[in-house]
């Protein structure tokens, strides 16, 4: 099948600054890809090129068969664009939000389009509750709804779940997949390595390069790191001890345990096994975790503002 998105060389400047430098990158069809990067990386930048909100300084690509260079109003109708914030008027109601919203699509007939959507997402004990007095997990629900109700074939989602309870980024992506199965291709942007993992292949970007692609377990196995962990009651002089010795390339505490990673196995294991002996400390090796690979990218990628 033709991809829902295939873009190549995007580059984007501001000021002189090279915001997305050399991105390139596929989503097939029905696929749910993530979108992983530090704050500044890039993320949204890339999203509103894809979108057709931004023209690219350079590059090129299509999404759903347009291109991003000269259709931008064909993908704009066939996209579900979910922003950063919450961007609906918090003093009209769901419903009269998601009308506005059918007006602008010129959906026929709007009143039965609102009707069917609101039912979909749950909303309709909630339609006339002002959008301002929603919660920020009914807030998200309300900004699905308006982004789904023109049946885009693309959700591109950025960072939709930033402050909301875990149950409700739950059930957030239970109908992300629920959507995904019905043939909808979804793009999303986010901080959580939980979510990151329930994406079919995931895309990381790092001070405006893509620097790594895959699904999870290749990216957990291309990053070639060894990870042990030490428990006890002195795993804080066992973190002082371990930094900067050999192999050690990351420490973190957890509680009563540390995690201790590295690319260098070998050297790794004999650090943290002569500071486990010396903190009476007790060790095993883990399986290293998204968040340990994360970690390591952001680390050797190069700062592009330095």
């Amino acid at each position: 099948m033709t991809p829902a998105i295939e873009v190549r060389g995007l580059v984007k400047r501001f000021g002189g600054r090279t915001v997305v430098d050399n991105v390139s990158m596929t989503v097939q069809t029905g696929e749910i890809a993530g979108f992983l990067g530090p704050n500044g990386s890039g993320k949204t930048t890339t999203i509103r090129m894809m979108c057709g909100l931004l023209t690219p300084d350079a590059g090129e690509g299509q999404v759903l068969g347009h291109d991003i260079r000269r259709d931008g109003a064909a993908i704009k109708r066939e996209v579900g664009y979910m922003t950063q914030r919450f961007s609906f008027y918090e003093d009209l109601t769901i419903e009269e939000n998601l009308n506005f919203v059918a007006g602008l699509y010129a959906l026929d007939p709007a009143r039965k389009v609102v009707a069917d959507t609101l039912a979909d997402l749950g909303l309709t004990s909630r339609k006339r509750q002002l959008a301002g007095s929603l919660s920020g997990g009914w807030k998200q629900r309300l900004a699905l709804a308006a982004c789904i109700m023109h049946r885009p074939r693309l959700l591109m989602l950025d960072e939709p779940t930033a402050g909301v309870d875990p149950k409700a980024r739950r059930e957030f992506w239970d109908e992300i997949h629920q959507l995904a199965a019905g043939g909808l291709t979804v793009l999303v942007s986010t901080h959580y390595m939980d979510e990151a993992e329930r994406c079919h292949r995931i895309n990381y970007i790092a001070y405006g390069r893509l620097v790594a692609q895959g699904t999870v377990a290749e990216m957990v196995r291309n990053a070639g790191l060894t990870t042990v962990v030490l428990e006890g009651t002195d795993v804080a002089e066992a973190a002082r001890l371990l930094r900067g010795m050999p192999g050690v390339d990351q420490v973190a505490a957890y509680g009563t345990s540390l995690h201790v990673i590295g690319r260098d196995g070998a050297a790794l294991r004999r650090s943290a096994g002569a500071v486990a002996r010396q903190t009476a400390t007790a060790l095993t090796e883990a399986a290293p975790s998204l968040e340990d690979v994360f970690i390591q990218l952001m680390g050797a990628a190069q700062d592009n503002a330095a």
